[in-house]
C-alpha cells in the first residue's frame, strides 16, 4: 500500500512543470546534461523533480543554500539513475554542503574495535547513516573540468549505490542478476592491476586513490566512466562494457569526440 502511494506521488513530481531557472543550473552547471538526448534531459529534469522533493539540503560553516547548489548536485546525481529503475537512493535522507574542504576524523578497523586515527581535510563523504557530505568548491571545480576524471558528486552517489545493501564493497545490491559474475570477475581484476600498478609506481589511467578498497574503485571507476569514457574504453574496455550495462548508459556516445 505505501509502495503504491510512493510510487503516485512520485509520478506527480515527475509531472509538474521544471521551473525555467532550474533548467539553466543544469544546462550551465552538469555539463553531461548538455549533451544528452532531447527525451534524456527530459527523463534527468524527471527525476530532479523527485529528488529534490525527497532530500533535505543543509548548509554548513555559513554557506547559503540556494536552488543553484541544490539543482547542481540533483544533476549530477541523477545522471546515475537514467535509464534505471530506481528508488532514489533511498538510504539517503540529507546532503550536507559546505563552502570548502571539511574535516573528518579518520577511523581504522584494530581487531574488532574501531579507533580515531587521526583528521583529514576531505572533499566528499558518504554515510551508511543516509547522509553525503560535499564541499562546494570541489564541486564547482568537478563541473568546470568536466574531462578531468574528477567528480565528487558522481563519486560520493556511487558510495551511495553501494551502500543500498549496507555495505560499502564496491559490488551494489542492484547489480543484474546476469551481469553479477561478470561484475565481479572484471572488477576484481582491474582493482588488483590497479593496486599493482600504484605500488609500483607505474602510471595509470584511474586515479591511483581507487586502489583503497574495492568500495574507492568502484567510486573511482564511476567517475572516469562518465568524464572520461574513451580513455576507459581504450585502456579497460572490459570495465567500460561492465559499467555501461549497469548504468544503461553510453558516456563515449553522449560525449561524442570531446
Amino acid at each position: 500500500m505505501f509502495g503504491f502511494f510512493k510510487r503516485r506521488r512520485r509520478e506527480k513530481l515527475r509531472e509538474m512543470p521544471f521551473p525555467g531557472a532550474w533548467a539553466a543550473v543544469l544546462e550551465r552547471n552538469v555539463p553531461y546534461y548538455r549533451y544528452l538526448p532531447h527525451e534524456d534531459q527530459r527523463e534527468l529534469r524527471r527525476h530532479v523533480q523527485v529528488f529534490l522533493a525527497e532530500k533535505n539540503f543543509e548548509g554548513c560553516r555559513g554557506i547559503l543554500m540556494t536552488d543553484e547548489i541544490r539543482v547542481t548536485v540533483a544533476g549530477h546525481a541523477c545522471v546515475l539513475l537514467l535509464h534505471r529503475d530506481t528508488d532514489y537512493f533511498p538510504r539517503l535522507v540529507t546532503i550536507l554542503v559546505y563552502p570548502g574542504a571539511f574535516v573528518a576524523k579518520s577511523i581504522v578497523q584494530r581487531h574488532e574495535t574501531f579507533v580515531v586515527h587521526g583528521e583529514e581535510a576531505r572533499a566528499g563523504e558518504a554515510w551508511q547513516r543516509g547522509v553525503v557530505v560535499l564541499a562546494w568548491d570541489s564541486v564547482d571545480e568537478g563541473f568546470r573540468h568536466p574531462h578531468d576524471g574528477q567528480n565528487v558528486i558522481l563519486h560520493e552517489f556511487a558510495h551511495q549505490l553501494d551502500l543500498e545493501n549496507g555495505d560499502a564493497d564496491g559490488f551494489p545490491a542492484d547489480v543484474p542478476f546476469a551481469l553479477r559474475r561478470r561484475w565481479g570477475h572484471v572488477l576484481s581484476a582491474a582493482y588488483e592491476q590497479l593496486c599493482e600498478d600504484t605500488a609500483h609506481g607505474r602510471r595509470t589511467l584511474l586515479h591511483p586513490y581507487g586502489a583503497t578498497d574495492p568500495a574507492e574503485f568502484f567510486a573511482v571507476a564511476t567517475e572516469y566512466f562518465f568524464e572520461r569514457p574513451d580513455a576507459v574504453k581504450a585502456v579497460h574496455p572490459d570495465l567500460y562494457d561492465v559499467l555501461s550495462e549497469y548504468y544503461c548508459q553510453d558516456p563515449g556516445a553522449v560525449w561524442g569526440h570531446y
